[in-house]
């Protein structure tokens, strides 16, 4: 029987990344062309046409402008996550803001679909070892996963000596937040987390599960590498795409640096034609049905949903 890899679309438009932060500002993002419903609906149509069902990962900010393409994930059969609600990195908020954007996001989403939000993913990975204080936000929150943890060294995000499959996070009597092997310590605070998962090569974990480098290895790499996660590792692995990366048409924006402008518009012309054979060559499933898989004796939080939604 097939592993059953982790799908996940972060639903966010190309004027929003990381990368483009210093030159398009949230206050300009109503000046830019949405063309998120429609690399949504591509992604959807890839999915639908491949019988595979995805953990989407949706933006607040996209939520409250397309509230229909939300309902149209959901009544699909993908489960609906939070990415937050204005893409900000998690290191440049306050914590009060942080509060309030997992929060608030979380709330909306679950109004849109009247079902219980379980995961988050913050925008870049951007939970690092410097943040870790969003998982007491989280937990608090009633989130009852996380996927924002990188174990590579990026400029942006990484935390490269976690590891680098499912596990649970928990404060310890230090009061610091750290990976776990095995039972969690009592009632302490914790919650799972699925990594973006890394091959490991040389002694070094390589980016290997989606995004920029999806784009950027030859796709016979990809596979290899994710094939040698299943079968030699015989782990699942957990991998991301946006649906900005399916539109070479989009439209460019002015002002980033060289680096930034390489990494978003590279080889987007080929993307859906990779998408396409990874959705052939491997057997995905969601986030949500892997955490249902995954041993209960843990500690994982309050069940706590927004008032009118349906816990879990």
């Amino acid at each position: 029987m097939s592993i059953g890899n982790a799908l996940t679309i972060d639903v966010e438009d190309y004027f929003q990344v990381s990368a483009f932060e210093s030159c398009v500002s949230v206050a300009d993002w109503e000046r830019h062309p949405l063309r998120v419903e429609k690399n949504t609906r591509l992604v959807l149509d890839l999915l639908r046409e491949h019988g595979v069902q995805a953990t989407f990962f949706v933006l607040g900010w996209i939520a409250g402008r397309c509230p229909a393409l939300v309902r149209e994930i959901h009544r699909e059969g993908h489960e609906i996550a939070c990415h937050g609600n204005s893409h900000r990195r998690v290191g440049t908020q306050s914590r009060l803001e942080f509060r309030g954007d997992i929060r608030d996001s979380k709330a909306a989403l679950e109004d849109l679909i009247g079902e219980r939000v379980l995961g988050y993913r913050a925008p870049s990975y951007s939970i690092s070892l410097q943040t870790l204080w969003a998982f007491d936000e989280l937990v608090e929150a009633g989130y009852l996963y996380d996927s924002s943890v990188f174990p590579v060294r990026h400029d942006f995000y990484g935390i490269p000596d976690w590891p680098r499959f499912p596990f649970t996070v928990s404060r310890g009597s230090d009061g610091q937040w750290q990976p776990l092997d095995g039972a969690g310590p009592g009632e302490a605070p914790a919650m799972r987390e699925f990594p973006i998962t890394t091959l490991k090569l040389w002694g070094k974990n390589l980016p290997i599960a989606g995004g920029g480098y999806f784009r950027l290895f030859p796709y016979c790499f990809t596979e290899w590498g994710l094939r040698r996660i299943n079968r030699l590792e015989r782990r699942p692995f957990v991998f991301y795409l946006h649906p900005w990366e399916l539109d070479p048409g989009q439209p460019r924006v002015a002002g980033s640096s060289l680096k930034s402008r390489f990494r978003h518009y590279l080889n987007l012309d080929r993307t859906e034609g990779r998408f396409t054979r990874l959705l052939n060559d491997f057997h995905f499933t969601t986030l949500r049905a892997l955490l249902q898989e995954l041993p209960t004796e843990l500690q994982i939080g309050p069940q706590k949903a927004s008032p009118g939604v349906a816990p879990l």
